[in-house]
């Protein structure tokens, strides 16, 4: 219903990425309206705006994630059967991986992803169930006592302004937008070890030092041809730069090993028979090898690499001039790497530069080849109930106890405990996990009633959010504060009163698993843990 400037709905989801996507499906499903707000125009977040195909766990393809999770997975797989001349092995294949990169089992294209969330969200977008309001951005919270009354967005290209009401809101926004608008506790960058007893965190806390961030590129590589960019504006000083973890430059094949990330890996651009471990394909999301008739010149892979990982500041807690300038900085890295492999970097022929490699920006929906926003791999995240941390999840920390169960869990997932450099201490580790669970008092905030998190801005530490951020847990957040907002609507209560009552708390996770939320690890797979 619209009123003049004042939009009103039962759930106002603010930030249209892989969270707040789910969460929309999910209220949607469970017969709640739905404004949802996208600061782009392509909803799907690290699926799709930020180019980065799924990082999943071993089990993915029958277990761990949410039944909407694996429909989507599903879905991908069948648009390629659908859509592309693919050969007939590639046809049958259950596992179709359409990129074969070796980083994930479904390396696809962010269009192909943005296409198939479409499909999902169809039958409640186009019948008004869920109405989506592109190009827009929180820019006011209005409050009463603990309760949020209103979110005030704006248009970032026509400047106007839309006021939303809602029952409940919640924050999908990238890095936590909506918290500090809405006045609700939050913690961001690296907590202390005395707050927090985590063996990894650091002596004392630091707010600004946050995980990296990295804005994708997509490439192609044509060996006879020459299509280097002019010499980006900053690329001197990258070229120069040296990580204070590292004896090279940021742009060389040297970077931090993930089975030991206190000793340096070397890369190279492409499958080789020196036993050098290969870029080119880690995210490669087009490989021509499964197609039955030519479509283009070849193999399309994304730069999300070591090499364009950038923390030079942190986009969060700093004025609004310094985060355009790490905005910015981030873009630079990153064409500075397109340039270097164009122009220097060293083959093992023994020559060096590879001018074939060419940025395609149509893969991405942009005209210079990067992503239309930057992967964020941290939010701000909210002080709740309970709070996940190192000691939850990592494998050595829990020793024979194993995984830890919750008797309120709200979903599965399972991820290494994954910090990339950080943007102060530029600390990095890589730490086993065990298969973890999603408690529910870590989706309600210790005060506000009717605000919830809905992606990597659950209550956790910084280390924890190292597995807690990735695909699956992301989508399983979502989907399960969309049908929390959901059960407290048609309930009469409040999400701090299902997890304190025994009776709504199952109630509510009965509602989970009749969506086909996953809630608690089988033994059997446990035990392959």
């Amino acid at each position: 219903m619209t009123t003049g400037r004042l939009k009103e709905s039962d759930v106002i989801i603010i930030g249209g990425g892989l969270g707040g996507t789910a969460a929309a499906l999910a209220a949607a499903k469970a017969g709640m309206r739905v404004i949802l707000t996208e600061e782009t125009d392509w909803l799907g977040g690290q699926l799709t705006a930020q180019a980065v195909p799924p990082d999943e766990h071993r089990w993915i393809e029958s277990s761990g994630s949410t039944a909407s999770y694996r429909e989507f997975r599903t879905r991908v797989r069948e648009y390629y059967r659908r859509n592309y001349p693919l050969t007939e092995q590639a046809k049958q294949d259950p596992l179709l991986n359409p990129g074969n990169g070796w980083v994930s089992r479904l390396a696809h294209e962010p269009k192909v992803a943005l296409s198939v969330l479409h499909e999902m969200l169809a039958p409640y977008v186009n019948t008004g169930r869920i109405e989506v309001l592109y190009h827009t951005v929180p820019v006011h919270a209005q409050t009463s006592g603990d309760e949020v009354t209103a979110v005030t967005v704006q248009h970032t290209l026509k400047g106007t302004e839309i006021k939303l009401s809602g029952r409940y809101y919640l924050d999908a926004t990238e890095c936590g937008d909506l918290l500090p608008l809405a006045g609700v506790e939050y913690r961001s960058g690296a907590e202390s070890r005395q707050e927090t007893g985590e063996p990894h965190a650091l002596e004392e806390a630091d707010p600004l030092d946050m995980q990296s961030i990295t804005h994708v590129a997509a490439v192609d590589y044509l060996p006879d041809g020459d299509f280097t960019i002019e010499r980006p504006a900053d690329y001197d000083y990258w070229r120069q730069y040296v990580p204070s973890f590292s004896m090279y430059p940021i742009l060389s094949w040297y970077a931090s090993d993930a089975e030991d990330t206190s000793k340096l890996k070397q890369f190279t651009m492409f499958p080789n028979d020196e036993g050098i471990v290969s870029l080119w394909d880690y995210r490669r999301i087009v490989d021509p090898a499964i197609w039955s008739l030519p479509l283009n010149a070849g193999e399309v892979t994304l730069l999300n690499w070591a090499l364009n990982d950038y923390y030079a500041g942190p986009l969060i807690g700093v004025s609004p001039q310094e985060r355009e300038k790490h905005l910015r900085g981030a873009r630079q890295l990153t064409l500075s790497l397109v340039y270097w492999l164009q122009t220097e970097a060293p083959r093992l022929d023994g020559g060096k530069g590879y001018p074939g490699v060419r940025l395609r920006g149509d893969v991405l929906g942009t005209e210079d080849g990067l992503a239309k926003s930057p992967y964020i791999r941290e939010a701000r995240r909210i002080r709740g109930l309970y709070t996940v941390t190192e000691q939850d999840v990592s494998k050595e920390l829990r020793g024979e106890a194993g995984p830890l169960r919750y008797e309120d869990s709200v979903g599965v997932g399972s991820y290494h405990l994954d910090l990339h450099p950080t943007t102060v201490s530029q600390r990095t580790f890589y730490i086993p996990n065990h298969p973890y669970e999603i408690p529910l008092g870590s989706l309600i905030p210790v005060r506000v009633t009717n605000l919830l998190p809905a992606c990597k801005n659950i209550s956790m530490t910084q280390i924890a959010n190292g597995c807690y951020r990735l695909h699956p847990t992301e989508w399983n957040i979502g989907e399960s504060a969309g049908l929390l907002a959901s059960y407290a609507i048609a309930n009469h209560i409040l999400p701090r009163e299902v997890h304190a009552a025994a009776e709504h708390r199952q109630a509510y996770q009965q509602l989970l698993l009749d969506h086909g939320v996953q809630l608690h690890w089988t033994e059997a797979e446990l035990g392959q843990a």
